[in-house]
């Protein structure tokens, strides 16, 4: 049974006027983790989308390559879509979901984030009122304000990369420790580790994504001790 037949099923339990949030009480454990997963991050992801006031086709376009959607699902996706921009309730809800979900599970959160920012800019423009949004919600995930720079440093066009920054430490930080960092990130968003934790593939593209810019940011610094 894919995820977004177990989705529908989900959803026929809401009650007329009920809130897509009510939903995930009751999905937190094995094996319905991965739909509670699924719904947060679309409910994240189409509150983000009206963070500005607007909800534009190009935003929505950027929602469906965050989840690689395919033709024969859009219709559900549609829905939890269009259930979580109407829900009453906010954001706070669904961070906060998937935060006690994910909590040991930092990669995760990161890779939520990066999705977040990704469907920010898809518009052209990366409003105040969608910076204030993510970092919220990056806050509340529990990542510092060095984790939160360097993925912003990633998909904002005027914020300037920092190798370091993606890393997650000090420019002074000995090159053995940038090393380790490095190898723990890699490790962390391992496809065959995500898989092996059974989420959904649209968590594991995500991943895959920081890890190609850890590896990135890896490589410039490791050149820069070479100078």
């Amino acid at each position: 049974m894919s995820v977004w037949t177990r989705i529908s099923t989900a959803l026929a339990t809401l009650t007329s006027g009920g809130s897509l949030a009510s939903v995930l009480d009751n999905l937190r454990a094995p094996p319905e983790r991965s739909v509670a997963f699924t719904i947060a991050v679309i409910g994240l992801g189409a509150k983000m989308a009206k963070a500005d006031g607007l909800v534009t086709r190009d935003e929505v376009a950027a929602f469906r390559q965050v989840f690689h959607i395919a033709k024969r699902d859009e219709e559900q996706a549609a829905k939890v879509f269009n259930l979580a921009r109407q829900d009453l309730a906010g954001y706070e809800v669904y961070a906060n979901t998937i935060q006690k979900m994910f909590k040991d599970e930092h990669a995760v959160l990161e890779n939520i984030v990066e999705g977040l920012f990704h469907i920010s800019i898809a518009d052209g423009h990366y409003h105040p009122m969608e910076d204030d949004f993510v970092h919220t919600v990056a806050r509340k995930f529990g990542l510092d304000e060095r984790a939160f720079r360097g993925l912003r440093t990633r998909f904002v066009p005027d914020a300037e990369p920092d190798a370091y920054d993606v890393l997650g430490v000090d420019e002074n930080t000995p090159l053995d420790q940038v090393r380790a960092a490095w190898r723990d990130i890699i490790r962390e968003t391992h496809p065959d580790r995500l898989m092996a934790q059974g989420l959904p593939e649209e968590a594991i593209s995500m991943a895959t994504k920081r890890m190609i810019a850890a590896n990135k940011a890896w490589e410039e610094i490791y050149d820069r001790s070479d100078e």
